[in-house]
Parts: structure tokens; C-alpha cells; sequence
């Protein structure tokens, strides 16, 4: 299994910044299996500048629940399954450091489908995710939205397993065993 996941924050990772929104899509190589989206209360006010990128304001958080109320679904979706993400590192390191916060471990397979990217899929002028959707024509709708960068990001990486001809992406095993 994998799940494709996309956070918006209050800011880098470093320090006390915290998710704002979170969205995860688990798929089986094949297709979405399910997901899971919410909005967060950050339980402090959103920067300027992120309120501008995301649109995501202290007013449409406000009644959103803290990140302890998701951690168990979080953990849940994503059991045993790759963690995938366009900039793997900072959404992982994000929920980590959440996780962390709340006492839990959190310790999964990675795969960052920008670096991937670049290997697969060579040549581009830039691996950002929304240049490389435009260039790949992949619908976004949403940007900087952790649902429609997640979705865009399901199709990438259903792209990316397609041309998959190096064997980059770990593939879940379907064969039975007796």
C-alpha cells in the first residue's frame, strides 16, 4: 500500500510551527482505496503570508479539530503502508513532529515523487509541483491546498508507476505464498 499525502502549515518545519490541513489518499497501485482530509486548528494565528499562499485563514480553522483529534486516523491510514509525498521530507517530517508531540513513534517508508521524478521522467525545467502538473498536463485544482496537491500528486505518482521500468518504487507483493 501507499499513501499519497499533502500538508498545509503555519510554516517551515523547524520550531513550533504547526498543520493547518492534511490529506491522504491510500492506494494499492492500482487505484485509491481511501482517504482521509481535514482542516486543523493550529491553536495559533495563521501568517500572513501562509494565509495568502493557502487561503486557509484563523476564521476557517477555528472550529477545525487540533492535530490530537486526527492522530489515531492518521496513524490508522497510513499503517503499513509507503508514504509518499512531492517533497517527501517535509510532509513526513511535519506529521513526525506532530506525532512526536502527542507521545507516538511514527516510522514509515518513504518515497518523495520529486526525486523520482527526475529520475523516471527526465528533462523537465522544474520538478515544482504545479510546473511539472502543467508540464505533464495532470489536473491541480487547489494549489497549495492539501487536498488538490494531494490529488494532483495520486496522479503523478499513478504516472510515475507507469514508467516505472527501474523498479524505483517498491511494489507491494500480490503473489500468494504457500
Amino acid at each position: 500500500m501507499y499513501c499519497i499525502v499533502d500538508v498545509e502549515t503555519t510554516g517551515g518545519v523547524n520550531g513550533p510551527t504547526r498543520l493547518t490541513e492534511i490529506a491522504i489518499f491510500r492506494h494499492d497501485g492500482q487505484q485509491v482505496v481511501d482517504s482521509f482530509h481535514s482542516l486543523l486548528n493550529p491553536e495559533c494565528p495563521i501568517p500572513p503570508f501562509i494565509r495568502h499562499l493557502t487561503g486557509i485563514s484563523d476564521t476557517m480553522v477555528a472550529d477545525a479539530p487540533v492535530f490530537a483529534d486526527v492522530a489515531r486516523d492518521v496513524l490508522e491510514i497510513t499503517k503499513d503502508a509507503i508514504f509518499v509525498a512531492h517533497n517527501v521530507g517535509f510532509d513526513f517530517n511535519f506529521i513526525k513532529k506532530e506525532l512526536g508531540w502527542l507521545g507516538y513513534d511514527f516510522f514509515r517508508q518513504t518515497l518523495c515523487t520529486v526525486r523520482t521524478s527526475r529520475k523516471l521522467i527526465p528533462g523537465y525545467p522544474s520538478y515544482s509541483l504545479g510546473k511539472l502538473c502543467q508540464s505533464l498536463d495532470i489536473p491541480l485544482n487547489g494549489r497549495h491546498r492539501a487536498q488538490g496537491d494531494a490529488a494532483a500528486t495520486v496522479r503523478l505518482f499513478e504516472m510515475l508507476l507507469r514508467h516505472d521500468d527501474k523498479g524505483l518504487i517498491p511494489r507491494i507483493n500480490t503473489s500468494l505464498s504457500c
